[in-house]
């Protein structure tokens, strides 16, 4: 008889009990609680990302199914559903939001030597953020517009990996520039941008910090042109230029050089133009960088696939925050085990597997030992990939 952990607590084995309980005491989680703890909040919504619940009950009847293993998760008692709303209400959801960095930053670790698709050594971040939308009716108090409510989710996605090295949940009417405030810039990293990002005083801000970018121009830019490199046609460049802007505004708010490249891209058949404050590197490097900005959107597009951040448990501001960082939480969680345990195995595989082994015993170098062999067969994948 295996009388080994739960495949659930293996997982949750990767929280340090330390950094957890800190946490809580930052914000008072735990404060005249008598049973249901936090830890045990957490538990419950974890197991409820990882298993795809459909709702509180749903969480109610599948961990009381298994009473006789949920003492070994930390759950004391029954869970019930009026417990663990009232929980997803009133426990402060920046508990888990700090939990959620620290286990991105114990992610990140593990995958810093991970190879670029480009060549280069350098750290490269995209930028950008996506709606989570929600009921108007359900959450009057995030209202987008007259027919929507919506959060939304910035990242900051490191390449190597990708793992995400800041996540922010605002307002969905928060504009996405503004988050570029409240980033500490790096030196020497780069940051790849869509035009949505063009603030001349904030990207001056990323040059004075010493670092780089690369971002699309906007269509209606006012600029004079220095000098010009030569470039190669064949590689879809079309133009490299050393430039100055022009307008009477944009001129104070970026006094320094940029480099404008403009790139052909034969798939879309269209234009780009690029926006970098680096004149080391190649134009068709400086394109091919701003191409690796689109792991950003596999990122947002895989969360939404198969995280549970689309149907919420609760309608209240706390609820709400509360399950979208947990579910970035078991995101972080589960690319360490793949890093840990030195799989071949995607994400998307690891979560499948983890969904029905929950209750199992089986360990988890042992459970994944032979994931990648029986499911990498060509022709038989069609979902979005990260991790390989």
């Amino acid at each position: 008889m295996n009388t080994g952990k739960y495949v659930l607590a293996q997982l949750l084995d990767w929280i340090h009990p330390q950094q957890f309980h800190r946490c809580v005491a930052r914000y008072r989680g735990d404060y005249k609680v008598s049973q249901f703890s936090c830890w045990s909040q957490f538990v419950c919504m974890a197991f409820a990302q990882l298993t795809w619940r459909e709702g509180l009950r749903d969480i109610e009847a599948c961990l009381n199914s298994r009473s006789t293993h949920i003492y070994h998760l930390g759950l004391r008692g029954p869970v019930r559903r009026s417990t663990l709303a009232d929980a997803n209400e009133q426990r402060d959801w920046r508990i888990y939001a700090d939990l959620a960095q620290l286990l991105l930053r114990q992610a990140r670790q593990l995958y810093v030597n991970d190879p670029l698709r480009v060549m280069l050594d350098e750290t490269v971040y995209a930028l950008d953020a996506s709606i989570i939308d929600l009921g108007l009716s359900l959450c009057p108090w995030a209202k987008f517009d007259r027919e929507r409510a919506a959060l939304k989710l910035h990242t900051q996605l490191d390449l190597r990996g990708p793992l995400p090295a800041a996540v922010h949940i605002t307002p969905a009417k928060t504009q996405e520039v503004t988050w570029l405030d409240h980033l500490d810039y790096e030196p020497g990293a780069f940051y790849l941008m869509d035009r949505g990002y063009v603030d001349y005083q904030r990207l001056h801000t990323i040059e004075r910090a010493r670092a780089w970018f690369v971002i699309r121009a906007k269509s209606r830019m006012g600029y004079c042109r220095l000098a010009s490199w030569p470039v190669d046609p064949s590689t879809g460049v079309r133009s490299d230029q050393i430039i100055s802007l022009n307008g009477f505004y944009a001129i104070k708010k970026y006094p320094d050089k940029l480099r404008r490249v403009r790139f052909y891209d034969p798939e879309a058949l269209r234009s780009l133009v690029f926006l970098t404050n680096h004149f080391g590197l190649s134009a068709l490097l400086v394109a091919q960088l701003y191409r690796q900005r689109w792991q950003i959107e596999l990122f947002f597009k895989w969360i939404k696939q198969h995280l549970r951040i689309k149907a919420f448990y609760g309608r209240s501001q706390n609820a709400v925050r509360t399950q979208l960082w947990i579910a970035v939480c078991v995101y972080a969680l589960v690319a360490i085990v793949r890093k840990q345990l030195k799989t071949e195995a995607s994400l998307f595989e690891i979560l499948q597997v983890l969904s029905v082994s929950v209750f199992d015993k089986t360990p988890l170098v042992q459970l994944f030992s032979s994931v990648h062999s029986q499911n990498n067969k060509p022709g038989l994948r069609n979902q979005l990939t990260l991790f390989g």
